[in-house]
């Protein structure tokens, strides 16, 4: 692996890798060539054709540019900085060159036009985003014209955004309404062309997109009152006439049934008469929460006993997309001794009034995955088999099964009687057995996984070579390995040839095991049965 020290200004750079621990050396090996490379190119408008290139770049320390007109290329100036050039009149390829922190470069190929001749027949074409709530786009092209700048019209934005000619801007308004967008289309002429539009920035009223599905759970683990992924209390009203100016219609999304309540002051959801839920034992209450213009929603436990009460929890939302909610039971029981073995209604508030809101997946639920099944028995014959964790094999002994540069956390527990390895809050999690394994002779690696939450995991082989340790020099060799969508509440058995992990030129000294995945740092997984076999 390729190392690099340096220094850059005063800030000292410390990458966390998972195959060392050695802090005062940065690998460089997985840093790609900078990326989404542009320039943004405006000139002057004195006939003098003076252009002023704009570049940005992702991972991207230095730029230069190749102007195109057969004058030397600029030095290489910072990212964040700008060069200008003058042209005489005419079309031409200049090359924007990205350095990254590598050495390594990327060139895109940009377009100066440079013309004397005032813009001429300017299309703006403006829209609204289907998604975004008072978002709009505006796209302008122009003969002649080498960029536009655009005037948003709202209040306290006097400053235009600049945009390369045929290229599009977007811009989302603080609040719904109409606002004047002048497009003023520029060339290297004094004169400029412009154009004028009343644009209406609109709401988005509903989702385009389904709320989180819900993970699987037990069903006495679940107590669910509005969810197409569990058994509902039945008779619940999500209506009932409680005197509010609230509307009420349940909204089908492409077969997908949500609550969407209007102009919502408050809102009751009464379970059927006689109906009450006791979530003494439940850990929280959840709803998924989609909103173009509500910022604050107040959720109420109601008992049925008079003397016990309501309490409430208010909740941010965000706008324009789901806010999924998981509401401590203890922060109502917290609030003067309010009991919760008799909920038999919800109440809703929003704050301020009038405004909308769609819900799905209401329930209670408590901690404790659907996991109760253990994993499958291996069946390949001990003889064929390197086990490090299984109780059907002699493991060869292993030094950490959490190392230190991780921030999951490791629980040593038992599903069905089967010793099991839990990780939570998996970012990515080193294992280290306390000798190298020697896997030259096996054919595959093994692993059972199960999670309730993952959408991606990664298993990564580390060879030190034939020293055993990491010295970051030529005989380390690695290789990771990544399943998209691995099915979730389920155990999963992956049997992957070790010939995939195709960077791993030698086997003869495995040294750790590294597991991550997606989302980084917030799911839960459980591990059984890690073994090389033949």
């Amino acid at each position: 692996m390729k190392k690099i020290h340096f220094i850059i200004n005063l800030f000292v750079l410390t990458l966390f890798v998972g195959c060392s621990s050695d802090e005062s050396n940065v690998n460089l090996d997985g840093l790609s060539e900078p990326a989404n490379v542009a320039a943004l190119t405006t000139v002057t408008q004195d006939n003098s054709g003076k252009v002023t290139f704009i570049p940005t770049g992702e991972g991207v320390t230095q730029f230069k540019i190749n102007y195109g007109d057969g004058t030397p290329e600029s030095d290489y100036f910072s990212s964040g900085a700008n060069v200008t050039h003058t042209y005489k009149e005419g079309v031409y390829k200049s090359k924007i060159i990205a350095m990254g922190i590598t050495g390594k470069t990327t060139e895109v190929t940009k377009e100066v036009v440079v013309s004397f001749r005032a813009p001429e027949n300017l299309k703006v074409v403006i829209t609204n985003d289907i998604t975004v709530s008072k978002k709009i786009t505006v796209k302008a092209t122009a003969d002649f014209a080498l960029f536009y700048d655009v005037y948003f019209g709202e209040a306290g934005k006097p400053e235009p955004i600049s945009v390369n000619d045929g290229e599009s801007v977007s811009y989302t308004y603080k609040e719904a309404g109409v606002y004047t967008v002048r497009v003023v289309s520029k060339s290297a002429a004094i004169k400029t062309t412009e154009y004028t539009e009343q644009v209406t920035a609109k709401l988005v009223l509903n989702p385009t997109a389904s709320a989180p599905t819900p993970p699987n759970r037990p069903a006495g683990n679940v107590i669910a009152v509005y969810s197409s992924k569990y058994t509902n209390l039945a008779g619940t009203v999500f209506f009932p006439n409680w005197g509010q100016s609230t509307g009420y219609s349940e909204f089908d999304l492409n077969g997908d049934k949500m609550l969407n309540y209007t102009n919502l002051n408050y809102e009751g959801i009464a379970f059927a008469d006689g109906v009450t839920a006791n979530v003494t034992a439940m850990d929280y209450i959840h709803l998924d929460v989609w909103t173009a213009d509500l910022p604050k929603l107040d959720i109420f436990l109601i008992s049925s006993t008079k003397i016990n009460g309501e309490r409430a929890v208010s909740k941010d939302l965000i706008a324009n997309q789901w806010t999924s909610i998981d509401i401590p039971i203890s922060a109502f029981t917290s609030q003067d001794g309010f009991t919760v073995a008799d909920i038999f209604q919800l109440k809703l508030v929003g704050t301020p009034a009038g405004k909308n809101i769609f819900i799905d997946n209401i329930y209670f639920y408590k901690n404790g995955e659907a996991l109760s099944t253990a994993a499958p028995t291996p069946t390949k014959a001990a003889t064929d088999v390197i086990s490090m964790f299984s109780d059907a094999y002699t493991n060869v002994p292993v030094a950490t099964w959490r190392t230190d540069w991780s921030a999951a956390t490791l629980e040593e527990t038992a599903v069905a009687g089967n010793a099991v390895k839990k990780y939570s809050d998996l970012n990515f999690v080193g294992i280290e057995p306390t000798a190298t394994i020697d896997a030259s002779a096996m054919t595959h690696f093994h692993v059972d996984v199960w999670s309730a939450d993952f959408t991606e995991f990664r298993i990564k082989l580390v060879d030190f070579g034939p020293n055993g340790v990491y010295n970051g020099g030529g005989d380390d060799k690695e290789h990771e390995v990544k399943f998209t969508a691995p099915a979730k509440g389920t155990w999963v058995s992956l049997d992957i040839p070790l010939t995939e992990f195709t960077g791993l030129t030698t086997r003869g000294h495995i040294a750790q095991l590294i597991y991550s995945g997606n989302p980084s740092g917030s799911h839960t997984i459980y591990i059984d049965n890690v073994y090389f076999h033949k």
